[in-house]
């Protein structure tokens, strides 16, 4: 079973990205952690996903979803039997939608809404293992993250259309957790926490509805404020079952909805409450797999990705509601170099998409299923 570890470890996780709620692109797995001795790794990858639907007036909105690349790289060093220590770069949270317009065949209710963010998250882990099979790690994160927002179109005429620009900014927070294992069984089992993350983002709004509110004497404004990236709890677990054999699972929950952009604009004061600029709700994602090693080189598995629906009314900057997929990785390795190549296709559930506040939000549109291809490239070197 010990053998299985080494060959399988790296499956929990597979290579190929995820499209998971909100705007998550990447777990955020700690499995380089659990690696044997001293480790490198370089990641890297993209998707293409595929998001149509209509508008209330009854117009196409065209694909909305843009595809994306992907990288990481980790090291994690073993100082001695107890103690080991981990460095993770990676890219979790990012969105690229746009909404064509009508003169692109797209929608005349949401044409020229737009969304674009991207963030490079750095980690700092320590893990130390006890002699009774428990360890303890935890860690700080640092991200850095920029993003672009615009809401055109006939949805967002009460403002009368609105730009956001966000500049980069750090943010940082921490993650704890606890593990327990059993190597002769090849069994594993993991419970982390990320703790929020607050940047403090320079953003320059521009809109009618400054005009409006500051006399004419301008529309555009610029000042700092926070947005925070949501905290997450996740439970990873892995057992041999069988000789070369390994079934494997995690469960993720995501706490979206303190995920709040509130700047000089937003939320917006209304009779029926406030309107917030983005409005996601928290999701879970579950995922079970079974890993197999066939020769002394070569290791494969597949994986099931399911991730319910929530809610009825679904922001238009995140235009999908749960997610159903499969992950097949396979695994080379010679000497002390392993490559796991991995690639997923998942279904996306089409959502009915509103605007306005939480409790009163106005249907502009459906999409319907949507789907997603993904691919990875994960290659790992122990000494």
């Amino acid at each position: 079973m010990k053998r299985t570890i080494t060959a399988l470890g790296g499956l929990l996780i597979g290579a190929a990205p995820a499209f998971a709620g909100g705007i998550e692109r990447a777990p955020q797995s700690l499995n380089v952690l659990f690696e044997k001795g001293n480790y490198a790794e370089l990641s890297f990858g993209g998707a293409s996903p595929d998001v149509k639907g209509r508008d209330i007036a009854g117009f196409e909105t065209k694909n909305v979803a843009s595809g994306y690349g992907f990288f990481g790289l980790a090291y994690k060093h073993q100082f001695n039997d107890n103690l080991s220590a981990a460095i993770i770069i990676e890219q979790p949270f990012g969105a690229d939608i746009n909404y064509k317009t009508p003169a692109n065949g797209g929608s005349p209710v949401l044409g020229g809404t737009t969304v674009d963010v991207n963030s490079t998250t750095y980690t700092g882990i320590l893990r130390y293992k006890f002699e009774n099979n428990f360890s303890v790690h935890g860690g700080i994160r640092g991200s850095r993250a920029d993003g672009n927002v615009t809401l055109h179109g006939q949805a967002y005429q009460a403002i009368g259309g609105y730009d956001l620009d966000i500049d980069g900014a750090w943010g940082v927070g921490w993650l704890a957790g606890v593990a327990y294992e059993v190597p002769e069984l090849a069994a594993r089992v993991s419970l982390t926490y990320n703790s929020p993350i607050e940047h403090n983002f320079n953003m320059t709004e521009t809109s009618p509805a400054i005009l409006a509110a500051t006399g004419g004497l301008t529309d555009t404004v610029t000042g700092k404020h926070k947005v925070k990236t949501p905290r997450s709890w996740t439970l990873e677990g892995q057992t041999g079952v069988a000789e070369d054999t390994l079934v494997f699972g995690s469960i993720r929950w995501v706490k979206w909805s303190e995920f709040k952009v509130d700047n000089a604009l937003f939320p917006i004061q209304t009779p029926l409450g406030p309107t917030e600029l983005v409005s996601l709700n928290d999701t879970t994602t579950y995922t079970i797999g079974v890993g197999r090693k066939f020769t002394d080189n070569w290791s494969g598995s597949a994986s099931f990705i399911y991730e319910p629906k929530k809610g009825d009314l679904i922001s238009p900057l995140a235009p999908y509601n749960g997610r159903k997929g499969i992950t097949l990785a396979a695994i080379y390795t010679q000497d002390n170099i392993k490559v796991t190549t991995g690639i997923n296709y998942s279904k996306l559930g089409g959502s009915t998409l509103g605007v306005g506040p939480d409790a009163h939000k106005t249907q502009v549109a459906k999409t319907d299923n949507g789907d997603i291809w993904g691919i990875g490239v994960r290659v790992g070197y122990s000494f």
